[in-house]
């Protein structure tokens, strides 16, 4: 069997899908499946060409690329989907589209000042911007053969997306456990113990905001590390400086991986206020590396973390709740063992085998 795998990001990017899509080009092939790879990311169409004529290059590589092959599997619903969809249908191919998240709510609390949820976003309707980006998001997953989500709490949220929901399935994402084992050997880690980690995108629903309002209520000597970029950095750094704590609250920008694992097993725990995710690499990866997590009971998380079984769970922007939970952490050394020695055998069950393994029965039962 072959594929074309259609990404918008690719290593050497850093993110969930580029992740992703570099598992699925190592591991398929161990299971007889040959991987092309189309992509957007540095390793293939620059940035630096303009937004249509960079999709209509994109469009031409998955066809030049699917012409031998039995499916074109994109990474997302609209900036890899759109085009590898036309392609799949102008060669009559197979076509597989996975949903790491909902592009379309995204973009539009980006864009166009959205505050709902995005499980309040698929009850509303807005204007004419939103629901056209939303029809052809609809369009795109409902031409697939098949749709992945990454969780089954996502899975039900996309299956309001599409005519026939036997055909979205869930498969959790999977972390290479023990690549992740040989690169914690080889950090050097600081003794920093009353540091809190957080990463990710910093964007309106991650709550990085809130995290600051925490440090400013937990005792001085806590110190937050914030990992990651993105449009919240100049409104999180003008709050850090008006609340006066410059020393106390740092942005690391941009890590590497073994940066990014430096920086959470110096640390006393990792926390992640976050509205929303389909499924967090990064807290299974957390899990596996044994630093507490105190993080929010929303979407996929509760099926990553039981509430003070594998770590914490706080509802979005608590503050109160988070102090709480992190004093908690820090002063019971009993919990903190249990919880972390918990979710350090739970991190197994997210394992690259499992999620191979199902992507590759999907790839068989819609190619034959």
């Amino acid at each position: 069997m072959r594929i074309v795998i259609a990404t918008g990001i690719f290593p050497p990017d850093i993110g969930g899908p580029a992740t992703y899509a570099k598992l699925l080009q190592d591991e398929l092939p161990k299971k007889g499946v040959a991987v092309d790879i189309v992509t957007y990311g540095k390793a293939g169409i620059s940035h630096r060409i303009p937004k249509g004529i960079k999709h209509v290059l994109f469009f031409l590589s998955c066809v030049r690329k699917a012409i031998g092959a039995e499916a074109i599997f994109a990474q997302d619903t609209t900036s890899a989907g759109v085009p590898a969809m036309l392609a799949a249908k102008l060669l009559r191919k197979k076509f597989i589209v996975r949903t790491p998240g909902d592009c379309v709510w995204e973009q539009c609390v980006q864009r166009f000042g959205v505050q709902e949820s995005i499980d309040e976003f698929q009850k509303k309707t807005y204007g004419w911007k939103v629901e056209l980006f939303r029809s052809l998001q609809n369009m795109v997953v409902n031409a697939a053969d098949a749709v992945i989500a990454p969780s089954k709490y996502f899975a039900h949220l996309v299956k309001g997306w599409v005519k026939n929901p036997a055909k979205v399935t869930h498969i959790y994402n999977g972390i290479d456990i023990n690549a992740i084992h040989d690169m914690a050997k080889d950090v050097s880690v600081k003794n920093e113990s009353h540091v809190i980690v957080s990463a990710g995108r910093l964007v309106p629903w991650k709550g990085f905001s809130e995290l600051v309002e925490v440090i400013e209520r937990l005792p001085i000597h806590w110190q937050l590390h914030i990992i990651g970029e993105g449009p919240e950095q100049a409104h999180i750094e003008t709050q850090i400086q008006e609340k006066g704590l410059s020393e106390r609250v740092r942005l690391f920008g941009r890590c590497t991986r073994k940066e990014l694992f430096e920086h959470v097993l110096g640390a006393k725990i990792f926390a992640l206020n976050t509205a929303f995710d389909s499924f967090s690499f990064q807290l299974v990866e957390v899990m596996a590396l044994g630093t507490p997590i105190i993080t929010t009971n929303i979407g996929n998380l509760p099926e990553i973390i039981t509430h003070e079984k594998e770590g914490v769970l706080c509802d979005v922007n608590d503050i109160t709740a988070f102090v709480e939970g992190i004093l908690r952490i820090e002063e019971d050394a009993a919990f903190r063992k249990l919880i972390t020695e918990q979710a350090s055998k739970k991190s197994a069950l997210f394992s690259i085998d499992q999620t191979v393994t199902s992507v590759y029965a999907l790839l068989q039962r819609v190619c034959e």
